[in-house]
């Protein structure tokens, strides 16, 4: 019999994920795979072999990490940005690049030149209603707190900062207390009885922070598809919402501290002193925390993210209709094991909103 007319069968022959090459024995654990990782267009690759990372984090371990891949590494090293991950085609685009990718600490507002409580700028002004492109704009907000309770553990709302996508500052003011502070944590938010003797109370603060997010738009509005309302970018917010005894709807926040690829690989959040000197070059909250270093940081790096450039065919965010999670059985079992691994991929959608959908036009209602 002829050997090459019927060649042996391959029991070898292993099911290659398209995205991040993990290696399966069974066609069954690459569906698994892919039901789970929810890779898309979305996620962190890199530039050498288009690896889909779940996290910058776990994309710099591939590039940069105590075993880093050979050849990324090796390419990288001398054509990637260390700061933003992106690969160039020439050592001069490299160098134009960290000229600008690169940025230097915000000034400080500190306090005390701010013996006083109120709006640095008239809050009501909302004629930036949907940016250019009719894209949604956003406001960075951070608060510091100081301690409450007997044993200063109660967390009190003391001084609260926003700034605009321009880093221009918006709105500034402390807040007075609605119990007696215990503990004003002077090392870290180098406040005094002083600063909040004559503060904004803390029911004006949230409705002057509500009429910046809001923009003049009904909160019906807002909550539907947001409108021409404001999002609202910040370093766990929910933090901050909850100290400001107010809430804003999920889909108009911008969280550095829980968007999933800015989170370390167990999907634990980064201090936002680490995001902000490795992916910004600087150091901030050196000494006491100041809100409009911190709020300025947060913007830029909503921004950095916001303006990665994903190729829209073919991917697109989590839908119920067209993920492999939502297929009935049934059509798992008939159709998906007839599919290829890039045709998997091609099937497969984030779980989570990519930032830089915030750059595409809101659709007209």
């Amino acid at each position: 019999m002829d050997a090459e007319a019927n060649p042996p069968l391959n029991p070898t022959k292993r099911h290659k994920c398209s995205a991040c090459y993990k290696q399966y024995k069974k066609k069954e654990h690459l569906i698994e795979h892919m039901k789970t990782s929810y890779h898309s267009v979305h996620q962190p690759r890199c530039g050498v072999c288009q690896k889909h990372c779940k996290s910058f984090e776990s994309l710099r371990e591939h590039l940069t990490g105590p075993l880093p891949k050979g050849l990324c590494s090796k390419i990288f090293s001398q054509q990637g940005c260390q700061l933003c991950l992106t690969l160039f085609d020439s050592p001069t685009s490299l160098l134009d690049h960290r000229e600008i990718c690169r940025l230097s600490a915000p000034t400080r507002l500190g306090t005390n030149d701010l013996p006083y409580t109120g709006s640095q700028i008239d809050c009501q002004d909302s004629s930036d209603e949907n940016r250019g492109g009719g894209r949604p704009g956003a406001v960075a907000m951070d608060c510091e707190m100081v301690g409450g309770g007997s044993d200063g553990s109660l967390e009190l709302c003391a001084r609260v900062c926003l700034v605009d996508e321009d880093e221009n500052l918006i709105f500034h003011t402390y807040v007075q207390p609605q119990i007696p502070v215990t503990n004003y944590r002077y090392d870290i938010t180098g406040l005094t009885e002083v600063h909040l003797r004559d503060a904004m109370p803390l029911k004006e603060v949230r409705e002057k922070v509500l009429q910046i997010l809001y923009n003049g738009e009904s909160i019906g509005k807002v909550r539907l598809d947001g409108g021409k309302a404001r999002l609202l970018v910040g370093h766990d917010l929910a933090h901050d919402l909850d100290c400001l005894k107010m809430s804003y709807p999920d889909h108009m926040l911008r969280d550095t501290a829980k968007y999933r690829p800015l989170m370390k690989t167990n999907l634990v959040s980064h201090s936002l002193k680490y995001l902000t000197r490795t992916y910004l070059g600087y150091d901030i909250q050196s000494g006491t925390h100041d809100p409009y270093e911190d709020c300025i940081s947060v913007m830029r790096l909503f921004k950095r993210i916001r303006a990665q450039n994903h190729p829209e065919e073919g991917h697109g965010t989590l839908t119920p209709n067209n993920n492999i999670v939502g297929m009935t059985d049934s059509w798992r079992s008939k159709e998906l094991d007839n599919l290829t691994p890039d045709e998997l991929y091609a099937l497969s959608r984030s779980d989570y909103k990519c930032w830089c959908l915030d750059l595409r036009p809101r659709l007209a209602a």
